[in-house]
């Protein structure tokens, strides 16, 4: 079986106050969408059921905006947003962008799929 050490979610934003502030004008407007903010957040803050769905996994889950990527996870932002596995320093694309969004926002089938992916023979 596969075992991480640590899983990683990147999101298809900036994390600065002008990143947030753009992301938010380009999601009004059309322009910016990112499926991992769409399952993680409600309209202002976490949801408390993906807090209690991170809170709940045996590895450690980070979530990162596209400017607090280091070497090795920034080779992943053009995937973003997406999932990183990482494992003895190797780091694996777990769910890609297309996966994120047939989640449609809804935690529990992240959580079904994500459960899906770490626990492969």
């Amino acid at each position: 079986m596969v075992k991480f050490e640590k899983l990683v979610g990147i999101y298809n934003a900036k994390g600065s106050i002008i990143g947030e502030l753009q992301y938010i004008f380009g999601k009004i407007t059309g322009k910016a969408h990112c499926a991992l903010c769409d399952i993680t957040h409600g309209k202002i803050k976490e949801k408390a059921q993906f807090k209690e769905c991170r809170e709940n996994l045996e590895i450690p889950f980070e979530l990162l905006h596209l400017d607090e990527l280091n070497e090795y996870l920034e080779k992943f932002a053009s995937n973003a947003p997406c999932v990183i596995g990482i494992q003895e320093n190797t780091h694996s694309l777990l769910i890609d962008s297309q996966e994120l969004e047939s989640c449609n926002k809804d935690v529990q089938k992240f959580s079904d799929l994500l459960d899906s992916k770490i626990n492969l023979p």
